[in-house]
């Protein structure tokens, strides 16, 4: 437990005095009953009021199982027994929409959102371990999704917090036995219609037994290195969007010479943060370098449909999204 503990210290938020008062900032752990967010719940239980903070529990009940709600009140229970409150379970349901565990990821972001929010909750603590995060990069090189999807899981995104990444599987069962917590086993981690079931339970052992140990932890460090230069393209982006970028009816211009001056990721990257931003929506690689052939391959092509409605369309000296498919630029009042 002491791993845990540890790991949990080194993320809980300042508190403005040593003292866990009524009105302390909360930080709610988003509670499973599984090993991991029971590990991290008994972690935060101890260390919470230790750093002047107050420490409850979401329960998220996805109703996917005949008993969830009997498994959602078991592990409510045992976040009040370690000391957490306040503990609040809730039940969301999950429409399939997307896949099984696009759908249920969603509801369940939904859940905590609303949670954080009502209680005004300083942060939400994730039980995300090591042993997830190189599954996740695993995932992401399967479908060939980038830099941004083989980045894992950033272990702040803003009001979670992962302190866990850095945490094997079976230290976190390790802890819950140490605790004398008897922790749920979710069959769906078992089912092997789950993408990620299969690189746990095969993909991952066969690559330990063929390249030798430590391939879960060498993937976590691949995520890393990436995640820094992920965050330094998106800091590098921010910096100059708005001097490349300007107003359009219905959207947004990008320079033509801006981007034909930068080389393809950056050019790459300024186009999805662009589209991301302004419309909210996320463009695969090959749209995006369709996109980008606006830029260097412009021989008169059409206007490109995207997702959402949005449409990418040279026009002079720039490639304008919009929604209704204006080309007309604004004046920028910079």
């Amino acid at each position: 437990m002491a791993d845990v503990r540890r790991a949990v210290r080194q993320v809980l938020p300042a508190a403005p005095s040593a003292d866990a008062t009524a009105d302390a900032p909360l930080v709610l752990v988003a509670l499973s009953g599984g090993a991991d967010s029971l590990a991290l719940a008994a972690a935060t239980a101890f260390e919470a009021p230790r750093a002047g903070l107050r420490a409850g529990a979401v329960v998220v009940d996805h109703g996917l199982q005949e008993a969830s709600a009997e498994v959602a009140e078991r592990a409510a229970d045992q976040a009040r027994g370690l000391g957490l409150d306040p503990v609040i379970v809730q039940r969301v349901e999950v429409t399939g929409d997307g896949g099984p565990e696009a759908s249920a990821r969603q509801a369940r972001y939904a859940a905590l959102d609303e949670t954080a929010r009502a209680t005004d909750a300083a942060c939400v603590l994730l039980g995300h371990t090591l042993d997830d995060q190189a599954e996740t990069v695993l995932l992401g090189l399967a479908r060939g999704s980038g830099a941004a999807s083989l980045a894992g899981m950033p272990a702040r995104a803003g009001r979670y917090a992962r302190p866990l990444l850095g945490i094997r599987r079976a230290t976190t069962r390790q802890a819950c036995l140490d605790a004398g917590i008897e922790p749920w086993d979710d069959p769906h981690n078992l089912d092997p219609s789950y993408a990620r079931v299969r690189v746990r339970e095969r993909v991952l052992p066969v690559l330990e037994a063929e390249l030798g140990p430590g391939i879960a932890e060498a993937l976590v460090r691949t995520a890393e290195q990436l995640r820094e230069d992920d965050d330094a393209f998106e800091a590098q982006i921010e910096e100059f969007i708005e001097e490349i970028c300007e107003p359009a009816e219905a959207g947004i211009a990008i320079s033509v010479g801006a981007l034909s001056a930068n080389p393809a990721a950056l050019r790459q990257r300024i186009i999805r943060h662009v589209v991301g931003s302004e419309f909210g929506v996320s463009l695969s690689r090959v749209q995006t370098l369709e996109v980008a052939r606006l830029v260097t391959d412009w021989h008169g092509q059409g206007p490109l449909e995207l997702p959402d409605g949005v449409r990418a369309t040279r026009s002079g000296r720039h490639v304008v999204f919009s929604t209704t498919g204006s080309t007309e630029v604004l004046p920028h009042d910079h």
